[in-house]
């Protein structure tokens, strides 16, 4: 037989044939290739594809009985027969665990029955190979993984071990030491399944090096980092047991992305955000901060351009932490320098100190533009033409933009009773609002007339273009005693229409603003169902402001209009988090976990957690500070964010009331699981646990 035509029963991973995954399968073609390349590879054969068959893998009993006598030293020497899938260990799927392998295996009947396991574990036919090895008495074994992955490092190797092989590590049954390493082998951290700890483990340093050695060794061979089983014997020998690529990486992101996190715009846009409401919403925030930052000098008009202050990611409202000063960045030796001209130093210092005198009275003068221009807007409901919804569109993107610089220019350059942090004004619209809801409530008003009654409710809920604005429920009367007296505000200083503080004035305009574009856009919907352009009025949601202005001037809409989620489902983003490409890669928390105390006092009770009512006396623990939470806080024994500040709505009435607040605790929701007793201290942002308290006797009987 010509040597192109024979077939070979059985092949050794030594030979240049046990290479090709379509004959050896892929888990044994790596092992021959690893070995190929000098890597530490117990001998062994495999059946190959073409002959794994219930009718043809014993075609040649023979040739298969001497590979077998070879390795097994005539049965005396345990035996591992396992799968060798054409279908596994691939670049995007491992198929890891999907196939049988059959250990410690004595005997030519016990090895038979074994081939015939692992041969009818296929997904089909011709995609088997049987790889057959000795058994091998480990003193440690585990996996390793060339890179990390989950956090997407390449510069770290990964390393689970336990005492013994690794069968009960990779089948899920233990979890083992974790052990992380540079790629020189040193030793960066150590945790065993219980935490944390400083023992070394089943490993030694030399141990861990060789491994190292090995995973670097592998990434050059097969082309990048690799997912390795491997095994020391008593002789302290390593062997490399399987070699497959490291699947489903985790992207990096850039080396200077931008840290981003919900922080401050969650206190103002917490729920998912339809197209629509991004675009009338979140493009003004961000072109209003980026103004008022420029004119402080805080970042260049440059960096502004190149990369948004907030932007929306999935669906939500995140912003650039380190540029508003949420999250402190890395000091830099160069930042000392001061690169920044003396003469554009001097200009922005004056423009600083000339805004800092003149704000109270710009905040004044426009809240009261604002109002008027309010009341001059043509009624909703009395005939409004498209031309003046696309115009009154228009005019509430444009003010927002005026609007969010001058809060924020507010919030950074004003203290003291300009600021309204003095006791002589301690009203905020939060505080106003929720003393108009109960007011409003108490003479019988139904919740979809109140906020053309009293404007400043709207301070409580978010802005959602729907048919009316969601109320909170009342969680009981708030007087003006709660309240506190200063609504009326200071006339020296700063006087607004409303008698708020200047940022608190300019914030309850923001949200009004808001809300009138939430009812154009509604009033834009119903008018685009009617004439039968839209299906339903909701899909107006699912536009872009450019798009629905188009529709308004009489021109087309998109054609996938009703597939587009409006708005997309999507998860909380994390506290702090960078993003490759789309995927967000969550922050790390340092130590201290973030916590910033927001004031209030001192307080305990037991911690509740989601949207239900909280009972009262307890701790309540959100992700972000909504605005539709004010109506809970008079009940409450304190209060815990894992995002937030402590300007914010919610904070400045939980101080008023004094409710001890912590705010930008992350990882708040895990920790306090509801019912657990914490002490809250909103003057030093702790938030610890109270121990149990013993039960008596008496109390175990009853």
């Amino acid at each position: 037989m010509p040597h192109s035509t024979r077939v070979f029963w059985t092949i050794n991973l030594d030979d240049p044939l046990a290479t090709a995954p379509d004959r050896a399968g892929a888990k044994a073609a790596n092992l021959a290739r690893a070995a190929r390349h000098g890597l530490p590879v117990l001998p062994g054969f495999v059946i190959p594809v073409p002959c794994v068959s219930l009718n043809e893998r014993y075609g040649n009993i023979g040739e298969l009985r001497a590979a077998w006598t070879r390795l097994s030293h005539d049965g005396e020497r345990a035996l591992v027969v396992r799968s060798s899938s054409t279908q596994e260990d691939g670049a995007v799927s491992s198929m890891a665990g999907r196939f049988v392998s059959v250990l410690d295996v004595l005997g030519w009947s016990a090895f038979r029955r074994a081939v015939d396991e692992v041969a009818g574990s296929a997904s089909g036919p011709g995609t088997m190979a049987v790889l057959v090895q000795p058994q091998l008495d480990a003193a440690a074994g585990g996996v390793m993984f060339g890179a990390d992955p989950v956090d997407g490092r390449t510069d770290r190797v990964i390393v689970s071990a336990v005492p013994g092989g690794p069968q009960a590590l990779v089948g899920g049954e233990v979890d083992g030491t974790r052990y992380c390493l540079t790629r020189r082998g040193r030793l960066v951290g150590v945790e065993r399944d219980d935490g944390p700890t400083g023992e070394q483990g089943p490993l030694t340093s030399l141990q861990l090096r060789a491994l190292a050695r090995l995973a670097a060794r592998a990434a050059s061979v097969f082309g990048g980092p690799q997912d390795v089983e491997f095994a020391f014997d008593h002789e302290g020998r390593l062997w490399l047991l399987q070699s497959r690529p490291v699947t489903a990486l985790a992207p990096l992101p850039p080396r200077r992305a931008a840290l981003l996190g919900p922080g401050p715009v969650a206190e103002t846009l917490p729920d998912p955000l339809s197209p629509l409401e991004e675009d009338l919403w979140l493009v003004p925030l961000d072109r209003g901060l980026g103004e008022a930052l420029a004119t402080a000098g805080a970042v260049s008009r440059r960096a502004l351009r190149r990369a948004p202050t907030v932007r929306a990611v999935g669906g939500r409202a995140a912003a650039d932490l380190r540029r508003l000063g949420a999250e402190p960045g890395r000091r830099s030796r160069l930042r000392l320098l001061n690169p920044v001209p003396p003469a554009r130093r001097l200009r922005v210092a004056w423009l600083v100190g000339r805004l800092r005198a003149d704000l109270p009275a710009l905040a004044a003068r426009t809240s009261a533009a604002v109002d008027a221009d309010l009341a001059a807007l043509p009624r909703l409901d009395a005939g409004i033409t498209d031309a003046e919804l696309s115009d009154a569109l228009r005019w509430t993107r444009a003010t927002l933009t005026a609007l969010h610089g001058l809060e924020a220019l507010a919030g950074s350059l004003l203290t003291g009773p300009d600021a309204g942090d003095a006791p002589a004004i301690q009203g905020s619209a939060a505080a106003q609002g929720l003393a108009a809801l109960a007011r409003e409530r108490s003479l019988g008003r139904d919740d979809a007339r109140i906020p053309a009654a009293a404007p400043a409710v709207l301070a409580l809920s978010p802005p959602v273009i729907g048919p009316a604005p969601q109320l909170p429920p009342a969680a009981g009367p708030m007087g003006d005693d709660q309240v506190g007296d200063g609504l009326v505000g200071d006339t020296s200083v700063g006087v607004t229409p409303d008698g708020l503080p200047p940022r608190e004035s300019l914030r309850l305009r923001i949200r009004w603003v808001q809300e009138l574009g939430a009812r154009l856009a509604w009033t834009a919907g119903r008018r685009l169902a009617a004439s039968g352009a839209l299906a339903r009025a909701e899909l107006v949601r699912a536009l872009r402001f450019e798009e629905l202005v188009t529709a308004l001037e009489g021109g087309s809409l998109p054609a996938d209009l009703e597939r587009r989620p409006a708005p997309p489902r999507t998860a909380p983003l994390p506290a702090a988090f960078r993003l490759a490409g789309d995927r967000i890669v969550a922050e790390a928390a340092p130590p201290g976990d973030g916590a910033r105390p927001a004031g209030g006092g001192r307080g305990a009770g037991p911690v509740h957690s989601g949207p239900d009512a909280p009972p009262p006396g307890s701790v309540l623990v959100v992700r972000t500070l909504a605005p539709a939470l004010a109506a809970r806080l008079p009940a409450l024994a304190g209060l815990v964010a894992e995002t937030g500040s402590p300007l914010s709505h919610l904070a400045i009435l939980a101080r008023e009331l004094g409710v001890p607040t912590v705010v930008g605790l992350r990882g708040a929701l895990d920790r306090f699981p509801p019912g657990t007793e914490v002490l809250v201290d909103g003057d030093t942002g702790r938030v610890d646990p109270l121990p149990v308290a013993p039960r008596t006797g008496e109390e175990s009987v009853a």
